[in-house]
């Protein structure tokens, strides 16, 4: 049977909190995953896939459903932070090659963090004239002190948060419906010579854009440390967080769509706006708000999930100890804390969003095919019966992987 990792790195007498119940969980999840999407990405979707945009979401969210199980499953046999440093150093019992991946899941928390931040810039001007170089620093400086703050605090602020954004979703998809059928907003027939190859080569490229907006899920595994029954309540999380978003962002995207000419989709800033003011006529001030409390949201979980990451791999003895003190005071790993604020601070002043979110998607798929590939190991040793942890037939974890290399080669050829 798969042990738990014990850390061999710096144990003290200060610990991480386990005070996260499953609904904290799952708004925890979906804050991370819809933070990072659809009110950023769905324009630079659209300008891919066109109106076919809503079936990039639908096949991206077939590709995470098999990487999902496999999450649920290894997060019930082994429920510590770096979560997928430690399922890969189980499944190909190496050190070096958990210490790569651990390193590349604080990548993308970063990067990811830095694309939602510079995506929060187009909606946060909508109200303030600032050029990013000033609104940037400001914005991540902050949510580095919301993030380091204390565990049940931070997330119960962005749960508070994602409830606010999941209501500003509900609010586009009731006005664009709305606007459809009361013919306020004409719907945009899709006109196109194109064959029918090209148009799947389009949802497919898109849809590697399209994951990136599903990208959180994952990180709920490094919570578990700080989650009461982790075995039980993070799959139930995982498999929540994942069919939440699907049906969300479907909607959303299929009446962005159909109530906005792609080109002034793709083109805008605050892509959500357009779609409400297109829709409703009113003044798009509310979603705009609204956009950046979501906004706001994913760069302070992601910047959660990365420390807990970095705090992990110097809790396993992958990192320098420093890395894993956790403060007396606020019982957060804060050096963990400030070091991603600052990789987010610079990475967002340096690389354009879309770069950033290729990069995301790009280092996710190549992290979920090595954890996919680690479970199936795990199972071809023998591993099998767990007691009390959520379990997953053998070929799930190799469909994950395969699915997961067939999204990377597409990303690399579009």
């Amino acid at each position: 049977m798969v042990q738990p990792v014990n850390g061999s790195g710096p144990v003290g007498t200060v610990h991480l909190r386990r005070a996260l119940s499953l609904p904290l969980v799952v708004l925890y999840g979906l804050g991370v995953t819809i933070g990072a999407g659809i009110y950023v990405l769905i324009g630079v979707t659209a300008g891919v896939a066109g109106v076919y945009a809503p079936l990039s979401f639908v096949v991206a969210a077939l590709v995470m459903l098999p990487s999902a199980c496999s999450f649920a499953e290894l997060v019930g046999r082994l429920p510590v932070s770096a979560g997928e440093a430690a399922y890969v150093r189980s499944g190909f019992n190496s050190d070096t090659l958990a210490l790569v991946v651990g390193l590349m899941v604080v990548t993308v928390g970063t990067v990811s963090a830095a694309a939602i931040c510079i995506g929060s810039i187009g909606y946060i001007r909508q109200f303030v004239d600032l050029s990013p170089t000033v609104l940037i620093p400001i914005v991540v400086l902050a949510l580095t002190f919301i993030a380091g703050w204390g565990v049940r605090e931070s997330v119960s602020l962005a749960a508070v948060m994602t409830v606010i954004e999941i209501g500003g979703l509900l609010i586009v998809i009731s006005a664009g419906f709305g606007g459809l059928t009361t013919g306020v907003t004409p719907p945009i027939v899709a006109t196109t010579d194109l064959p029918l190859t090209s148009i799947g080569f389009g949802i497919l490229s898109a849809g590697v854009l399209a994951f990136f907006a599903f990208i959180g899920f994952e990180d709920l595994v490094n919570m578990a440390e700080e989650t009461r029954d982790p075995a039980k309540n993070l799959p139930r999380a995982i498999f929540l967080t994942l069919i939440i978003s699907t049906v969300l962002y479907i909607l959303v995207s299929l009446v962005a769509v159909l109530s906005v000419p792609i080109n002034q989709l793709a083109s805008s800033e605050a892509p959500l706006s357009l779609v409400f003011q297109q829709a409703t006529g009113a003044s798009p001030a509310t979603i705009s708000a609204i956009a950046i409390v979501a906004t706001l949201n994913g760069v302070i979980v992601q910047i959660i999930m990365g420390s807990r990451v970095v705090y992990g791999l110097a809790e396993q003895g992958s990192l320098p100890a420093i890395f894993g003190s956790v403060n007396a005071v606020t019982r957060t790993p804060l050096v963990a804390t400030l070091v991603i604020g600052t990789l987010v601070l610079v990475l967002a002043m340096a690389v354009p969003m879309r770069g950033l979110a290729e990069a995301t998607s790009f280092i996710t798929l190549a992290i979920f095919a090595l954890v996919n590939l680690a479970l199936w190991n795990i199972k071809r040793r023998g591993d099998i019966s767990v007691p009390g942890v959520f379990l997953v037939p053998r070929w799930v974890p190799i469909v994950g992987m395969l699915s997961c290399l067939v999204f990377l080669i597409v990303g690399v050829v579009g």
